[in-house]
């Protein structure tokens, strides 16, 4: 590994560990050059499938655009990094765990909202509504009914 600091090739390992529930190895180094510390990640790089874009489009899956998509539909909730990053990695885990080659973006999109349905009903008729085109208020005040009726139903409350 080369170090960021001076580019000098040499450097040594003074502590590894998991990170990112398991995903990863978490690994910091010390350059033997300037003595400058740093870490590194290390992911096992794995075939994601593509995505097949509701137009017919395929296109690699982009965990930064997931990422952007979550953000916007959290901001100013009440919901740290830390949840955003359990979603990205629930999606991530879930499109390797298909063992598919190619996966519509329509049953990705289910999955976010199933997740942010969970985490925060705000977020969720946001996303939702961007998500499935809303054209108008009745169909923002359709979502908010239906789950106001899953709130309500007797099963709700129950873990």
């Amino acid at each position: 590994m080369r170090c960021p600091f001076c580019y000098a090739e040499e450097t040594r390992v003074i502590d590894s560990r998991l990170a990112d529930e398991g995903d990863a190895v978490r690994r910091r180094r010390e350059c033997l050059a300037c003595q400058e510390r740093f870490t590194t990640f290390e992911h096992a790089e794995l075939r994601l499938p593509q995505i097949i874009k509701s137009d017919g489009r395929r296109e690699p899956f982009n965990e930064g655009k997931l990422r952007g998509g979550l953000q916007r539909a959290l901001e100013k909730r009440p919901v740290d990094a830390g949840q955003i990053d359990a979603i990205v990695a629930f999606v991530r885990r879930s499109l390797l765990g298909s063992g598919e080659r190619e996966i519509p973006s329509r049953e990705i999109g289910e999955w976010i909202m199933d997740q942010l349905r969970r985490l925060d009903k705000v977020a969720y008729v946001r996303f939702a509504s961007v998500y499935r085109s809303f054209q108008d208020l009745n169909a923002f005040r359709e979502e908010v009914e239906r789950l106001e009726g899953e709130n309500s139903s007797p099963a709700a409350g129950k873990p």
